[in-house]
């Protein structure tokens, strides 16, 4: 399974980019993950389920220990290659769409 984490920590400081953000950037940055996009008002990164969490949860632990008051995430699983009609976990999907 593939995930899509997007996350902002706050406070924002529009003139210096806090330790807190810099600190999260660095942590999806060295992580084991691909199509990482950062930037001033939001971060993305793709990767593997596994490596997402694991980072996911080195984010949460580090910006807040770096002074974070908020982190804002969210998950999303993502389809790829293997995730065709064929995939062994692929829900089956009626007609109508449900």
């Amino acid at each position: 399974m593939r995930l899509r984490v997007e996350f902002t920590t706050e406070p924002f400081d529009l003139d210096e980019a806090p330790r807190h953000a810099v600190v999260a950037r660095e942590v999806i940055q060295a992580a084991d993950l691909d199509a990482v996009d950062v930037g001033p008002f939001g971060n993305t990164a793709e990767g593997g389920a596994d490596a997402v969490i694991a980072a996911v949860d080195a984010l949460l632990r580090r910006s807040l220990e770096a002074g974070a008051t908020r982190v804002s995430l969210q998950v999303n699983v993502i389809a790829d290659a293997s995730d065709g009609p064929d995939a062994p976990d692929a829900p089956e999907i009626a007609e109508d769409g449900r």
